[in-house]
């Protein structure tokens, strides 16, 4: 009856798994590395320069804030800034709220525009 059951042999044991070393650390350090120069550097970069852009307000600079409102600067202090909307109404807005400058000239046409569009 021995050709019906083979007979079992001891198999050896597998190898033991080896430490992953260096060769593990690399797909990981470049990963942080792609994360790094895709979100962070540029991130930093625009921080950079919002903050040297909000230093370099001065007065009759016009600007947009991040609400939306166009305005001119009128009055400025360390962390508020005093903007002219319209003739006789201003308003306060922090300093970082401000977006962006824009050029010279910008907020005068938008007032003139506006007022040709206003009816008599």
């Amino acid at each position: 009856m021995d050709f019906l059951i083979s007979d079992a042999l001891a198999q050896t044991a597998p190898p033991a798994p080896q430490e992953p070393g260096l060769a593990g650390l690399i797909l990981p350090l470049a990963i942080l590395a792609i994360f790094f120069f895709l979100f962070v550097l540029p991130q930093q970069r625009r921080a950079k320069e919002h903050k040297k852009m909000v230093q370099s307000l001065t007065k009759g600079s016009e600007v947009v804030t991040t609400g939306g409102l166009l305005g001119r600067v009128v009055d400025l202090d360390d962390n508020f800034v005093q903007l002219e909307l319209a003739e006789n109404v201003c308003v306060h807005v922090q300093r970082h709220a401000i977006a962006s400058l824009l050029p010279k000239g910008t907020y005068k046409a938008k007032k003139q525009e506006e007022q040709r569009k206003t009816p008599r």
